[in-house]
């Protein structure tokens, strides 16, 4: 992830070398392509005026709110039980720093997972994932690193894990859930469960998710990011339920500790605004349940348009991403100078326009050619063009949708 390119800046004769292997060129979460919903805005906007910070953790309010969320979605908590952080990089960073031993994940997996583990200084594993998704680790291989692991001295304590997965965009059966929790378990493994995308469902009534912390309530903390489907990206939180153990609370209190020493503290007007989410008005509800449908469809096409090149993707079933494998088109991209996932980002964000990140930055190896393509970008490019996205019954034949389709298409026919 180190590799240098030269770049575009020049100082006088002398070319500037800029190196697009680390971390800070890493991608941020998939857009979502919609504008901020109006009720929100003015939540935020009513609080702009409080100066004092949020308490370390987030405020009572926040909490309670978090909590409410949980519950209608069958996982019980108290306050004391929850943790807020500006965004979920700090907060599975405190997690992780607030456990000992080594970590676990699954490949691909979240983009900011191994730099982090990097940063604290913990040799991270990464575990294959069974073919029918991403998000989590196929049980037997994990059994399987888990012992190879310690027979190397090492000491596995943590799995992270997502149920509905950046960047495969796909949601893993319950009876995989529960098979990888339970060799976890059995390992002595505690399991962070990432849950940002369980509300962006594609097909939410056929579709069923469980998370682990239902399956094994004393041994999962949850982290949910609420830019998956409640809050703008541009207003970090992300919140954790710890569970209702004593081990889990001097957890709990060694991630506030971290979280405070690192200044993580949500800013008054953006708690404000993810306290009045996470309650779930039907303004919040709405948009999300009509943005996941949304994009059900602009991911259902772009898949369809991977697929006709010859190329391969598992289909969508959350978020505004899909994960594709070009690899059976390696010849062609080698034609154009493309070997490698970092040179088929580079290729493919100039060609569509928008960040386009290979599979290296998600722990795939730099020889596979695969590239997580987000579906915001197909919305519109303003304002007006995506709220006409988000309310017209058929989005695909709206003029804006139809001619960012072709583009996409395009940029993948060419390939072939």
């Amino acid at each position: 992830m180190g590799r240098e390119r030269t770049g575009g800046q020049e100082r006088g004769t002398e070319t500037v070398r800029e190196d697009r292997g680390p971390v800070r060129y890493g991608p941020h979460a998939p857009w979502p392509g919609l504008p901020v919903l109006p009720e929100l805005a003015e939540v935020l906007a009513a609080a702009a005026d409080r100066a004092a910070p949020e308490p370390g953790g987030g405020s009572a309010t926040l909490r309670e709110a978090a909590c409410a969320y949980w519950e209608r979605r069958g996982l019980r908590c108290g306050p004391d039980h929850v943790a807020a952080a500006p965004g979920t990089s700090p907060l599975l960073l405190a997690l992780v720093a607030a456990h000992g031993g080594d970590v676990l994940l699954p490949r691909p997996c979240p983009a900011s997972w191994i730099p982090q583990a990097r940063l604290l200084g913990r040799p991270a594993y990464q575990v294959p994932t069974p073919a029918e998704c991403g998000g989590v680790p196929d049980p037997y291989a994990l059994l399987e690193t888990v012992r190879r692991v310690r027979a190397e001295g090492g000491r596995p304590r943590l799995l992270l894990l997502s149920v509905a997965d950046d960047p495969t965009a796909t949601v893993a059966p319950p009876e995989l859930v529960r098979e990888a929790c339970e060799a976890a378990v059995a390992e002595g493994l505690h399991i962070v469960s990432d849950e940002t995308w369980r509300d962006t469902l594609h097909r939410p009534h056929e579709t069923v998710l469980v998370s682990p912390a239902e399956m094994c309530p004393d041994d999962v903390t949850v982290v949910s990011g609420l830019y998956g489907a409640l809050t703008p990206p541009a207003w970090p939180v992300a919140v954790a339920r710890f569970p209702a153990t004593a081990r889990a609370a001097a957890r709990r209190a060694r991630t506030l500790d971290i979280l405070t020493a690192l200044g993580a503290f949500v800013a008054r007007p953006v708690a404000a605004a993810a306290a009045h989410a996470l309650r779930e008005p039907e303004a919040v509800t709405g948009r999300a349940r009509r943005a996941a449908a949304l994009q059900a469809r602009v991911a259902a096409e772009a898949h369809r348009a991977v697929l006709a090149t010859g190329a391969l993707a598992r289909p969508p079933q959350a978020g505004r991403h899909l994960y594709a494998d070009l690899g059976p088109l390696r010849s062609a991209l080698a034609a154009r100078g493309v070997t490698d996932s970092l040179e088929l980002e580079e290729y493919l964000s100039r060609r569509l326009g928008t960040p386009t990140p290979g599979g290296h930055r998600f722990g795939d190896e730099l020889g596979a050619l695969r590239v997580r393509l987000g579906t915001g970008s197909l919305l519109g490019t303003t304002p007006e063009q995506q709220i006409r996205s988000l309310t017209a019954p058929e989005p695909l034949a709206l003029p804006h949708v139809a001619q960012a389709l072709s583009v996409f298409r395009a940029a993948l026919d060419e390939l072939r």
